[in-house]
């Protein structure tokens, strides 16, 4: 029974162990195939979950970036904003300190005011004391003046009593003198035969008439005597001449305008703290002037030809558009050689065109100087060119060496060109250069004489000297228009016939001349020399010209008869 009861739990155990193995193994089994389908769920999940997330995230990320953008922005506006306050803020509390320290400075201003006013006030008072105490010494002196003015005025009512009565006699004694000079008077015009009037009438004219005569001798004499002195005087009419027109000569003789694009260029012209400027001033020895003239800088210099070289170098320059000292230097030295070689030429092919020979090659030289040079505003080339073919006609005419009169026509003005010498007048110079370079004899005396410095020894001189003065004398030759050439003839007469006895007046030699006529009768030859001196200041004082203008008086008698 016990075994039986032991096998039976025995077997009972052993199928509790069976049953529980069997159950493991099919519980095992079910719970695995649980298992798969259990992960086969979770990764649906997840993946469900992570698409969720990721939905999600999308969503509300970027709604939180566009947020976060949206209030970043924001911020950058409010803090810009809140800059520009702060800006302002400081730009009025700047503005403020400023008003604070100019009424600073004003109160500190107003104490010292107030202070020297002080000081002055204390200074019045001390003043003020000072002529108290004076007032009161004056007031003792006035005291004392005022007796003895008291006495004084008693002495001069004497005096003015004395006086009255001195002046009473005297009223006597003129009213008896005047009835004295009636009388004679009237004896007077009774043995005369005229009347007051009448004889203090004549006596003035014969006053007159004489002194008239004797002013009129004195004048011959100091004329004479000025005669003597006329290189002084000759000195200073040239001086009074410069004085007229040396301004408006030299501004419109010594400047040379170049245009420029724009006004830009103005600053490059002058270069970083005048660099350039100056280089260009150093170079070319003209100076340069750079004002507020619109699009246009000014060229000033005495020298034509340098100055012709900077115009030509400045032009090329502002083309270029390089402008700097290596480069300025490069260029005038370049447009240097040019213009000597254009002078040259020009010499050359005026020697050429004229028919002149053996020039040597400086004559040459400074006769294409001359086309540089003006003088009273006409071309001195072109002036030596009709000078040279004026009198070559009238040698020709007079059948005297045509070539030669041409040669010194072309030479006479040569020493205007020449820089060397200026201490003499440029006939002496011309002269001295054509007898250095061995011209001929008459040709070097023709150019010394051609304005009377030396004595005309051929007849090739005074042949120079008329073609000079024609060339120099026609209309238009020297800045003058037709019109106002004529105005100055017309304005010359009218101003010597104004003047008593003068019957006709003519303007000759283009102006340079006057003939005056007048009448023998009213006009005595002491009177004319009077009246060509008159003319003469006249005309200095009433007119502007160039040169000088020669005045003439002629008085003449005819005395005609007839026989019949």
């Amino acid at each position: 029974m016990m075994i039986t009861v032991g096998l039976a739990i025995a077997v009972a155990v052993v199928a509790l162990g069976v049953g529980v193995a069997v159950d493991r193994f099919l519980l095992s089994r079910s719970s695995r195939g649980r298992l798969v389908e259990a992960e086969r769920d979770a990764e649906s999940i997840v993946q469900r979950a992570q698409r969720k997330a990721e939905s999600y995230r999308r969503e509300h990320v970027e709604k939180a970036e566009a947020e976060l953008a949206r209030t970043r922005s924001a911020a950058e506006n409010e803090f810009s904003e809140s800059k520009r306050e702060l800006q302002r803020a400081r730009h009025k509390f700047e503005s403020r300190r400023e008003k604070l320290n100019l009424r600073v400075e004003r109160v500190n201003e107003r104490e010292n005011a107030l202070h020297k006013a002080v000081e002055a006030i204390e200074a019045l008072r001390k003043e003020a004391e000072e002529s108290r105490r004076d007032a009161e010494t004056l007031r003792v002196s006035a005291g004392s003046l005022l007796d003895e003015a008291r006495t004084w005025n008693e002495r001069v009512k004497e005096r003015e009593r004395e006086i009255e009565e001195i002046d009473a006699r005297l009223k006597s004694k003129q009213e008896a003198l005047d009835r004295m000079v009636d009388q004679q008077i009237r004896k007077l015009e009774q043995v005369s035969g005229m009347s007051e009037r009448e004889a203090r009438e004549a006596l003035l004219e014969q006053f007159v008439s004489e002194a008239k005569l004797e002013s009129a001798s004195q004048f011959k004499e100091i004329r004479d005597e000025a005669k003597l002195r006329a290189n002084r005087e000759a000195r200073k009419i040239i001086l009074t001449a410069i004085q007229r027109t040396a301004a408006s000569h030299a501004i419109e003789n010594t400047v040379s305008v170049v245009n420029i694009q724009s006004d830009e260029m103005k600053g490059r012209i002058i270069g970083r703290e005048g660099r350039n400027i100056r280089a260009f001033e150093a170079e070319t020895g003209i100076e340069v002037i750079v004002d507020d003239t619109p699009e246009a800088v000014i060229l000033s210099g005495f020298d034509p030809v340098r100055r012709e070289v900077a115009r030509i170098a400045l032009v090329r320059l502002v083309q270029d558009g390089r402008i700097h000292p290596a480069r300025i230097e490069e260029v005038v030295a370049k447009v240097r050689d040019e213009i000597d070689e254009e002078i040259i030429e020009t010499g050359e092919r005026t020697v050429i065109d004229l028919n002149l020979h053996g020039l040597h090659p400086e004559l040459v030289r400074l006769v294409g100087r001359m086309r540089y040079r003006t003088s009273y505003g006409q071309n001195l080339l072109g002036h030596s060119i009709e000078t040279s073919r004026i009198a070559s006609l009238i040698a020709a005419e007079l059948d005297l060496d045509a070539a030669k009169a041409r040669r010194a026509g072309l030479l006479h003005d040569i020493g205007k060109v020449v820089e060397d010498d200026i201490e003499n007048p440029h006939a002496i110079v011309g002269m001295d250069l054509c007898r250095k370079y061995k011209e001929d004899a008459e040709v070097c005396n023709a150019v010394g004489a051609h304005h009377d410095e030396i004595e005309m020894k051929s007849l090739i001189a005074p042949i120079v000297q008329a073609a000079d003065a024609i060339s120099g004398a026609r209309p238009g030759a020297r800045r003058e228009a037709l019109e106002a050439y004529i105005k100055r003839l017309e304005k010359l007469e009218e101003l010597a016939a104004a003047f008593d006895g003068v019957e006709r007046v003519y303007a000759i030699q283009a102006g340079r001349e006057i003939r005056v006529l007048v009448n023998h009768d009213l006009v005595t030859d002491a009177h004319a020399e009077q009246l060509a001196m008159d003319i003469s200041k006249k005309i200095q004082t009433d007119m502007q010209y160039p040169g000088q203008i020669k005045v003439t008086v002629i008085r003449e008698v005819r005395s005609v008869s007839f026989a019949k």
